[in-house]
């Protein structure tokens, strides 16, 4: 069962565990303010989009399966009031089903989700056998069937919503085949399919697009060996990897202003493709 925690600022919209306890709506902002929800949230590329949501005035819900303590220490950092922390596995559609359910009681709408859990594991491209059918039904689940499933959960929701948008975060290796696997490659191929797919089939009430990064200096590069991070420099005509505040900004610049696109994949790769 998915559980909710509030910001100190959002105390009396929802208290303890989701579902169980009834939230109730603390003001009549919460009402007129727009809400987003982000999946994976807690990590350093989601923790950056949710401060960039926060800091444009929305309600940001804070998506997490397993590190309460990072997500927790993310809700800390949002600016304004209305934001919360939920637990939910995108690969649970039951935890999504009650997620839902949570932030209808609690906001009655959705505007902005953002399909940003993912997972990943670094196999060569020619070790066929390093990746095991069960890596490759793992990192299809979380990363293309969970973003679908979160897309379903919420669909009623966002009907509700003002100009509301989709955004699923995908990456370079969907276009360039090039990527920590080959399972990874094809799950962000795969998301970007469904963007365009479902720009199609939500149209017009809700727009879809994928935002898609080559490198970025979070979590996954930062493990990698300093070599390497400054080949993929080298090779990038902007002659940087993105900071997770690159894909911030794009995120904003998107649901705010590119108001007239929808199942169109958006690079933040500093034209790494060129080379």
């Amino acid at each position: 069962m998915p559980c909710a925690c509030p910001s100190s600022s959002a105390k009396g919209q929802a208290q303890g565990i989701a579902h169980t306890t009834k939230p109730t709506r603390k003001n009549k902002d919460m009402n007129t303010k727009k809400v987003a929800l982000v999946t994976g949230g807690s990590g350093g590329i989601g923790s950056e989009l949710c401060r960039h949501l926060a800091s444009a005035d929305y309600q940001v819900i804070v998506n997490y399966n397993s590190n309460k303590e990072k997500a927790a220490a993310t809700l800390k950092s949002l600016k304004g009031e209305g934001h919360v922390i939920t637990k939910a596995s995108v690969t649970n559609s039951t935890d999504l089903k009650e997620m839902a359910e949570y932030v209808e009681r609690v906001y009655g709408r959705l505007d902005v989700l953002v399909n940003n859990s993912g997972m990943t594991k670094p196999i060569p491209h020619d070790d066929l056998d390093g990746l095991e059918d069960d890596w490759i039904d793992r990192i299809m689940q979380v990363n293309f069937r969970g973003a679908f499933a979160c897309i379903r959960a919420f669909k009623p929701l966002l009907l509700k919503g003002e100009n509301s948008i989709i955004v699923n975060i995908s990456s370079i290796a969907a276009r360039t085949g090039v990527g920590s696997n080959v399972a990874y490659c094809a799950s962000k191929a795969a998301m970007d399919s469904m963007t365009r797919s479902l720009g199609r089939a939500l149209a017009p009430q809700i727009r879809v697009v994928s935002l898609s990064p080559g490198w970025v200096m979070g979590e996954y590069a930062k493990k990698s060996p300093a070599s390497y991070i400054q080949e993929q420099k080298d090779k990038t005509p902007l002659a940087r990897i993105a900071a997770a505040s690159d894909v911030g900004k794009a995120l904003i610049g998107i649901i705010e202003h590119f108001t007239f696109s929808t199942g169109c994949i958006f690079p933040v790769d500093g034209g790494r493709p060129l080379t």
